[in-house]
């Protein structure tokens, strides 16, 4: 075979010598793509294993960590959530609309494979800056993507976050997580076991969509990657919903021995890791997979990633049950192979073999890369930029309403109004709160999900970002009433052959796994997504983390709004923030530099467990965390109904009104239970400072007992909430 087939494919000359060593002989063509996607980057985690080794996966609450469809935690009364994240990057960045809608059903073909029902769909996006158009394009088309599909569905999509930066300018980061439940009787796996067992095909039929998808999230995009549209696979929600009920129905039923989305790689991933986890093998007839094109090939179907599709083992003898189970849903089943033991992916075409490869050899010894780490150039440089001597640049008025119509900071109303965010009734805190909630039926309690991740600090420093991360999400989970339980991850950088982008990674997941392991939230799943750079520029480090958290009583879920007159307000943690890749740096000095502040996870836990006290013990109206923006616009974010007003005593009115850290959060009481929280807090020694009081119509804040800044509500809040939609209801040629 010609060196120029399997380097088309993605594979090195060692890697190809590799395949040859353990195969024993020269591979085939066929042999050779199989190998090609299941050693790229997205499949085989060659890159990042050895990092990845190092997150804290176990706990008390932990069912089912990383190495199945999607991670498993316990919440009790024999109930569990089941939740996943992963990305849609390369293909939403040359087809929007069905790069992100794939990306949703793939999300949600992962909790259903576990044998969950899937109840929520969550979105993190990160794109240029909305002043270039076809930034606009892909924001528009990513946003109808994720809409369409879990509209269509009907699962609703509960929350999730964006950011715009000129990093991400042509490489948008397009991240979906789903949420699910089930009882603990039901949890299905991806393995094939059983000698004999039949193998079957289930859902839609292949097509040549999708083919080689896993290998173009392995590389960067450029021209070359942009002629790869076809490597994009089309999503179809209400086949994706028959789908789910049938095999909803045959794992209840206890008809199912293991199932697998046939997600990256298709056939190929779904059939090899299944028997590797099963250690056995599998032998199918390629011309029995139903087919919606005349003349596919063996490689065709095996590489195709057409969606809406499932791998399942059923119990020997139960074949017609699943055809009968599928037809009643308007599907096809069919049994294309059986169960081996002889460790062995064996493919033949009308009788005839033409692959045969050991299945772990595709899956356990495909190569681990330790690369080379490099700390950056510009890490001490922007480090020791120093801030201390900046002062406003503009009255606090302005710099309010400059704050608030940045997109990043602005409302997000003009996403989530495509969003059906109430399918199935069960959503408790709508798109806009800190973290989205969700009712478990027949029972009282609550599960709060989240996405976040302040891509600045990661760059700024690797470390402290990574672990702010984790931060945040703990934050938000938190400040709607529930306890952080477990985080799973989507880890977004650029090519990690450059020694200085793996540097990025490998400090920033050191970060996010000790923020875990402080704030006790095990990585149970999650993805790796590299490549994610041009020839121009890199995106960049983004260790999105998803977070689920449980309330044990949904009475005490929590607001980030003051709904009432006089509620006394106080923020928990330091008075002033820093400037070092705050908004405020970014907007109005043109800079993102400084030394990110000291990180206390152990005090921040501690205040976390505070605060969740305080909502349990029934003393809290209101919870907001303070990011992005610093205190002001934290304050302002939580004035939708009533204003307020505030004196702060400081020596920075910059650090104390727009300064950023983690860490903090807003908190508001009654009258009569403001001098009982004070008391609590200096007894556990908790930092906290009494801010003012809500009421009227107006922000009100004073610094040092001077007025600084006296604006309607009506004023800002239009700022906030129009912002989006002014920009995107202009033509974005869509």
């Amino acid at each position: 075979m010609e060196p120029k087939v399997w380097r088309e494919m993605g594979l090195n000359d060692e890697e190809y010598a590799r395949i040859e060593e353990l195969m024993g002989r020269e591979p085939n063509f066929l042999e050779v793509g199989i190998f090609s996607v299941m050693w790229s980057e997205h499949c085989s985690y060659k890159t990042s294993k050895p990092i990845l080794k190092k997150f804290p996966t176990e706990g008390p609450q932990v069912l089912q960590g990383p190495g199945e469809n999607a991670g498993i935690v316990d919440i009790g009364d024999n109930l569990a959530v089941v939740f996943k994240m992963e990305s849609h990057n390369h293909p939403s960045a040359t087809e929007p609309y069905q790069g992100a809608a794939t990306g949703v059903g793939g999300m949600l073909r992962d909790v259903f494979t576990m044998g969950a029902r899937p109840v929520a769909v969550l979105n993190a996006l990160r794109l240029g800056p909305l002043e270039e158009e076809n930034n606009k394009f892909l924001f528009n088309g990513v946003v109808s993507g994720i809409s369409g599909y879990g509209n269509s569905i009907g699962i609703p999509t509960v929350g999730g976050d964006v950011y715009f930066n000129s990093c991400y300018n042509g490489i948008p980061l397009v991240n979906a997580m789903a949420v699910g439940l089930l009882e603990h009787c039901h949890i299905a796996k991806g393995v094939a076991t059983g000698v004999g067992n039949p193998v079957m095909v289930v859902g839609a039929r292949t097509g040549r969509d999708g083919i080689h998808g896993a290998t173009f999230a392995s590389i960067e995009l450029s021209e070359e990657s942009e002629a790869k549209r076809s490597a994009v696979q089309a999503g179809d929600p209400f086949m994706e919903k028959l789908l789910m009920e049938a095999c909803l129905e045959l794992i209840h039923a206890g008809a199912v021995v293991g199932i697998q989305d046939m997600g990256a790689a298709g056939l190929t991933s779904s059939s090899s890791e299944m028997a590797s986890r099963g250690n056995s093998g599998i032998e199918m007839d390629l011309s029995l997979v139903p087919r919606r094109e005349s003349g596919m090939t063996p490689y065709e179907l095996m590489l195709s990633e057409s969606q809406e599709r499932m791998l399942i083992v059923p119990k020997a003898g139960r074949e017609k049950e699943v055809e009968e189970v599928f037809a009643r849903w308007g599907l096809e089943a069919t049994v294309v192979g059986k169960v081996t033991d002889d460790g062995i992916l064996r493919l033949l075409e009308d009788g005839q073999v033409v692959a045969e490869i050991p299945a772990k050899a595709l899956t356990d010894q495909a190569p681990v890369y330790h690369r080379l780490s490099r700390e950056p150039g510009y890490y001490q440089e922007l480090k020791n930029i120093e801030l201390n001597d900046l002062e406003l640049k503009a009255n606090v008025e302005d710099v309010l309403l400059g704050l608030l119509a940045n997109p990043t900071i602005a409302g997000k109303e003009w996403i989530y109004r495509q969003y059906d965010h109430q399918a199935g009734t069960n959503t408790m805190v709508v798109p806009g709160g800190d973290a989205g909630v969700l009712r478990v039926r027949g029972t009282n309690k609550g599960i709060a999900m989240t996405t976040d991740c302040n891509s600045r600090y990661v760059y700024l420093d690797p470390y402290i970002g990574g672990a702010l991360a984790v931060v945040e999400a703990a934050q938000n989970v938190a400040c709607v009433g529930a306890r952080p339980l477990a985080v799973t991850d989507c880890l977004n950088f650029g090519n990690p052959e450059n020694p200085e982008i793996f540097w990025q990674f490998e400090k920033a997941c050191a970060g996010v796994a000790e923020a875990c392991r402080v704030l006790e939230t095990p990585v149970i799943g999650g993805n790796v997504s590299l490549y994610n750079e041009t020839p121009a520029r890199t995106v960049y480090p983004t260790p999105l983390i998803g977070m689920v958290g449980l309330l044990e009583d949904l009475k005490h879920v929590l607001s980030n709004q003051f709904h009432s007159e006089g509620e006394q307000i106080y923020l928990l943690g330091e008075s002033e923030g820093e400037l070092a890749g705050s908004e405020y740096l970014a907007l109005f000095e043109n800079l993102e530099a400084g030394a990110l502040p000291e990180l206390n996870l152990q005090e921040i836990k501690k205040r976390l467990d505070f605060l969740l006290e305080l909502n349990c013990a029934g003393l809290l109206l209101a919870a907001h965390d303070v990011t992005e923006g610093g205190l002001a616009v934290a304050l302002a974010e939580m004035t939708e109904k009533y204003g307020v007003t505030i004196n702060f005593d400081t020596k920075n009115k910059l650090k104390t009104l727009f300064g950023e850290r983690l860490g903090r959060i807003i908190i508001s009481t009654s009258k009569d239970d403001a001098l009982r929280i004070e008391s609590q807090a200096k007894t556990a020694g908790i930092s906290l400072h009494r801010l003012g009081e809500s009421g009227g119509d107006r922000l009100r804040i004073s610094v040092n007992q001077v007025m600084c800044l006296d604006i309607p509500l009506n004023k800002y809040r239009s700022v906030f909430e129009q912002t989006i939609s002014k920009i995107m209801e202009t033509d974005v040629g869509f």
